[in-house]
């Protein structure tokens, strides 16, 4: 399949995504067997193999898409963590509109058989995926459902909706936008009427702990946390931050590997009332 093959198929099956809106969350992992036993351990997820290479897995929860788990190549210089995926229409565009804005495009954009990706680091560090196509089988079912969700942990949120309205088109006055708003002192992403994503100001740039620096957070949604925190535990995991919200309980994580998520209720990405 040549690129401009690819670039036309994935912009057209582009149009069902809402663009700007987190599409996918995915682990690139040291190694993949290990990072299949935890995370199904944790949560019982069951695995199917993708069109994205023999080092990448679909992580699936009752036989519905969740997340990517994939195995790091050797060359490859970033670190473990789990990483945000959003919807563009242009990849290429999209790209360059990142490095006009003094950030730093990491990888890509690459073409795979199902559309164009690549990986990025805005201008405080925090890293972040695009993409422009369909990205796994029924992934519309994982727009739909939600299962994630994303906290930005920046210096300061209003810089950072700025630079991820521009680049990403948040709040533009095209039709299916996200729309962003400044509630409870952070800076909300929405897309229809649901909370997607929160940029929260504080971070600081040269913490020596990988958890205060700028970066996003990976939110997965459960109805029984103290369950997984002790699943988490007791295969290897270590329980960073926890605490109970107003909505229940929650739990940051950090897996054998490294990489950190967090693990809440659905009621928690709302605003408390």
């Amino acid at each position: 399949m040549d690129r401009t093959t690819t670039v036309r198929d994935s912009k057209a099956s582009s149009s069902a995504a809402v663009l700007g809106a987190p599409c996918w969350v995915s682990l690139m992992a040291r190694e993949l067997e290990p990072a299949l036993q935890f995370y199904g351990a944790v949560f019982g997820w069951t695995f199917r193999t993708g069109r994205l290479g023999e080092q990448f897995r679909v992580a699936l929860d009752d036989g519905e898409p969740v997340a990517g788990i994939g195995a790091l190549a050797p060359a490859l210089q970033v670190a473990v963590a789990w990483t945000p995926y959003f919807a563009v229409e242009d990849a290429d565009a999209t790209a360059a509109r990142i490095r006009e804005r003094s950030a730093t495009v990491a990888v890509g954009p690459v073409a795979f058989q199902t559309g164009r990706g690549a990986l990025a680091a805005d201008r405080d560090g925090a890293v972040f995926g695009i993409w422009q196509g369909k990205l796994v089988n029924d992934w519309e079912s994982w727009r739909d459902r939600e299962p994630a969700w994303l906290r930005l942990r920046t210096r300061n949120a209003f810089e950072a909706a700025i630079f991820y309205g521009e680049v990403l088109d948040w709040a533009a006055e095209r039709p299916g936008c996200c729309d962003v708003r400044y509630e409870a002192e952070e800076v909300v992403l929405r897309h229809g009427g649901h909370i997607v994503a929160r940029l929260s100001s504080g971070a600081l740039e040269a913490a020596p702990d990988p958890t205060i620096r700028p970066h996003w957070e990976v939110h997965f949604v459960t109805t029984d946390v103290p369950a997984k925190t002790a699943a988490a535990r007791a295969h290897g995991g270590m329980v960073i931050a926890q605490g109970t919200a107003g909505t229940g309980p929650w739990a940051t994580i950090r897996d054998p590997d490294g990489a950190t998520f967090t693990i809440n209720t659905r009621a928690a990405v709302e605003p408390a009332t």
